[in-house]
């Protein structure tokens, strides 16, 4: 396959990605599911159990998205068993019924561990909660979502200023410690739970077209443009004080890829012509600028401190994944040859160096010398069956409406 092949070239890849698709869930099946109910917490990158590991918000949520978005697009019953399972799981133990919200975790029996409530966290819940109800209808699912939409515009949304803080007590009380995970800065806004919020807001918009949801949509919408996206270099900001003063000069390459398609498809499901002209321009830009990354090998290197001038060369699964997606829609766009090769070389990278022939599923990620990044799990508190079947999904369906 390449990326002259027009009509053919279209097919081909999405059919690969079919049964990538396909190849991913069976794994999920297979290795993630606990007898104990629920879905292992972790399993290591040598396929190693551990079973007494917690269990995330995030990964269950995006566990229950990710199977019911594959059952909408396949009518695969077993599919449906694996959504109704997750969407059971995270109903009796992560949804917190005396304060609202989701826990962050909870232990191997399904107790609440950590109860604080990360919006991050809450966002993913309304993500995967509107696809399952997507897929099958269920009220309650968009009962619990519309709960939590609530919650997060009862306690986050900062009136004065715009934009959501990160993190809160159970109660409901903001935290001096808002970080995401040891990785992140401890700053009261960041891109990566706006970027995620606008996604959850936008699909639960498709299922409840609520006045209030789409004006809050919307604010997001204008925060990306106003405070996020640089509009000098096109590249996203990461963190930022209550004020939207940016803390630090970095680029997350697969952000900003991302971010490319997610904010056309949000101004898309809100219907306002003018944000749909607006990131459509914006999407192209942000694929253009996202190009400075890319490698002869198809792969985008991971970040760029520009206070340091320093790379962080390693390539993670996610990273890969969303750029097939942000190339193909930046190629539908324009036309240009450059864009639908890029995307196609992502997945020949994916193919290459990320996918675990042997164990299934893909890898974390390898580093610049293509060796595998095998200290990080295969099942984890952020490995889930999330960006792979979510791109899978998305180039598939995008193919096939192409070449119709």
């Amino acid at each position: 396959m390449n990326s002259e092949g027009g009509t053919s070239t279209l097919r081909s890849y999405g059919q690969e990605v079919e049964a990538e698709l396909r190849r991913i869930l069976a794994f999920w099946m297979e290795s993630g599911v606990d007898p104990n109910g629920g879905f292992r917490g972790q399993v290591t990158s040598a396929g190693q159990i551990v079973a007494d590991a917690p269990k995330g918000g995030v990964l269950n949520a995006r566990i229950l998205g990710s199977f019911s978005a594959a059952f909408r697009h396949t009518g695969d019953a077993q599919y449906r068993a694996m959504a109704d399972r997750a969407y059971a799981y995270f109903r009796d133990h992560f949804r917190d019924t005396t304060y609202g919200g989701v826990y962050w975790s909870v232990d191997t029996q399904g107790r609440p561990l950590s109860t604080r409530k990360q919006i991050y966290g809450l966002a993913f819940a309304i993500y995967g909660l509107s696809e399952y109800y997507r897929a099958t209808a269920e009220a309650g699912a968009l009962a619990a979502a519309i709960d939590l939409f609530n919650w997060i515009e009862h306690y986050s949304f900062d009136v004065r200023n715009g934009g959501y803080w990160e993190a809160f007590s159970r109660e409901g009380q903001l935290l001096d410690d808002l970080r995401l995970s040891e990785k992140d800065r401890n700053d009261p806004k960041t891109m990566n739970t706006h970027l995620h919020i606008l996604e959850a807001y936008a699909n639960l918009y498709r299922i409840w077209p609520d006045a209030r949801l789409a004006r809050q949509l919307k604010g997001l919408l204008r925060t990306f443009g106003q405070h996020l996206i640089d509009p000098q270099t096109s590249h996203m900001h990461l963190f930022f004080t209550a004020d939207w003063q940016r803390t630090a000069d970095r680029v997350s390459y697969g952000h900003d890829i991302e971010a490319a398609w997610l904010l056309l498809e949000a101004a898309k499901i809100l219907g306002d012509t003018d944000e749909i002209d607006k990131a459509k321009t914006g999407a192209v830009r942000m694929a253009r600028a996202t190009q400075e990354g890319l490698q002869s090998d198809g792969s985008l290197y991971h970040e760029l401190d520009r206070q340091k001038a320093h790379y962080d060369t390693h390539r993670e699964w996610w990273v890969s994944a969303e750029a097939m997606v942000g190339f193909l829609n930046a190629w539908q766009l324009t036309g240009e040859s450059q864009f639908l090769t890029q995307s196609i070389d992502s997945w020949r990278f994916i193919q290459t160096h990320i996918l675990d022939g042997e164990g299934g599923e893909w890898r974390w990620g390898v580093f610049d010398d293509y060796s595998p990044m095998v200290a990080e799990d295969k099942i984890g508190f952020w490995k889930c069956p999330y960006h792979n079947t979510r791109a899978c999904l998305e180039v598939a369906e995008r193919c096939r409406r192409t070449a119709e």
